[in-house]
């Protein structure tokens, strides 16, 4: 399936706007307790579903249910990474108030190299083929 540019270009601006959001309403380091924290990942859950949602509609049953399965694995394998976030942060003694910042970074980071690193791999297949 073809997905248009237009749509390429709303999903990366839709996960700029999310991270400015992120970070530009968590500016100040502060401990974030367990209500604030349930309350921001029911939005980005809700965005996320919308999202799905948008799919299903544009595109049918087939790939709306392919999101839906990729975002419920990709939820539970991010479960395993709130252990080692918490064995690295006791580990390094991060102070609670900091420790957004840490890993808002942390995932930006992370971004970035995957597409530097899925940027050269497709390079590196496409001057292979």
């Amino acid at each position: 399936m073809d997905i248009p540019l237009i749509i390429w270009a709303a999903l990366i601006l839709g996960i700029v706007v999310m991270l400015a959001i992120d970070l530009l309403l968590h500016r100040d380091a502060h401990e974030i307790r367990l209500k604030e924290a349930a309350l921001w990942s029911g939005i980005w859950v809700a965005v996320g579903s919308a999202v799905g949602v948008a799919i299903w509609w544009a595109y049918g049953s087939e790939f709306g249910l392919q999101y839906f399965g990729g975002y419920l694995i990709e939820k539970s394998l991010a479960v395993d990474n709130v252990f080692v976030w918490a064995m690295l942060l006791g580990y390094f003694a991060v102070p609670a108030r900091y420790q957004h910042r840490v890993l808002f970074y942390g995932v930006v980071g992370a971004l970035v190299f995957r597409a530097i690193f899925i940027a050269a791999g497709s390079a590196l297949i496409a001057s292979a083929a």
